[in-house]
């Protein structure tokens, strides 16, 4: 069976005067996944969101949101997404009730749908005990939560999140990708961008995005697979001066330090355990224990973030 594209772009691309903010983006993205747009403040993540939603104009390439032109049909993507950002207008002095109402009619819903869809949002999400509580003096995960529900109260077939989690708590966080599974699982696509690496994990499909390049498209096990990177951790007794003498070798993709244990991810076939080993001997440290870890998305993030700064300075020279 063919997949159903709902995005489509080819060398997508803005600019903001001399600053290169987006460039050459390609994407496909089809029904029903949650795709990732990860990358570090300022990499162009937002900015290709606005251009998806059609808030702001391309300045090369094409792209192609839910069935229309994103430069010559942008007022009819706008009807058919829903878009949530990280500063979400509440209206504070309204209550969570009230403010469904008020963007079930920012959306288009027939007025006489309205109450009707309200009354299913607000059980679908778990807001209805709330439902009279004023929006102003909920917590954050709560109003993320109605910000959510605001959003989807038009039953959009695409839905675009940008940096949703930013400043929310760990557990409003679970509950907050709880949410967004149901709503991939009802067939809705999810486009959202972050910078959380964890959260990576939990998308179907990722882009990396630095410096308004993409990097690498794929899911979270092929991006981690490509990079070829084997990790392991270790307790020492001589940390610092032992991951020093590691930062020299160029087998090295990355180590950091978590208390008292040394994290280190290398190069495949290089092995970790018995390189750091090595290191420890020639510096006449102990190593108390060793054991693998996990390669993650942060890890292949990192290193292509490295790698990308390496050629970069390489052009420079």
């Amino acid at each position: 069976m063919t997949r159903e594209l709902v995005i489509e772009t080819h060398s997508l691309s803005r600019r903001f005067g001399d600053l290169v903010a987006v460039r050459d983006v390609s994407l496909s993205v089809y029904k029903g996944e949650i795709f990732g747009v990860l990358g570090p403040n300022g990499a162009g993540k937002s900015t290709t969101i606005r251009m998806l939603c059609g808030i702001l104009d391309p300045s090369g390439g094409s792209g192609n949101v839910v069935g229309f032109d994103i430069e010559t049909q942008a007022e009819r993507i706008k009807q058919r997404i829903g878009y949530m950002t990280q500063r979400f207008s509440l209206y504070e002095d309204l209550s969570v009730r009230e403010n469904l109402l008020f963007y079930a009619g920012i959306y288009g819903v027939p007025f006489f749908k309205r109450r009707e869809r309200v009354q299913k949002v607000l059980e679908r999400t778990g807001l209805g005990p709330r439902q009279d509580q004023i929006a102003g003096t909920l917590s954050g995960g709560w109003k993320q939560r109605v910000a959510l529900a605001s959003s989807t109260i038009h039953d959009p077939p695409l839905l675009f999140l940008d940096e949703p989690t930013a400043g929310v708590d760990p557990v409003s966080r679970r509950d907050f990708w709880e949410q967004i599974h149901r709503i991939s699982a009802e067939g809705t696509t999810v486009l959202l961008t972050t910078h959380y690496m964890d959260e990576a994990e939990r998308c179907h499909r990722l882009a990396f995005i630095f410096r308004g390049t993409l990097l690498d498209v794929g899911t979270p096990e092929e991006i981690v697979e490509r990079r070829d990177l084997r990790a392991a951790e270790f307790e020492l007794d001589r940390p610092r001066e032992v991951g020093e003498l590691l930062r020299q070798r160029p087998e090295v993709d990355e180590l950091s330090h978590f208390g008292h244990v040394l994290r280190v991810a290398v190069h495949a076939p290089a092995d970790p355990v018995a390189l750091v080993r090595e290191v420890s001997a020639s510096a006449g440290a102990q190593v108390n224990a060793a054991r693998p870890s996990r390669v993650t998305v942060e890890d292949a993030f990192v290193s292509m973030v490295r790698r990308d700064e390496r050629l970069q300075q390489k052009s420079a020279a």
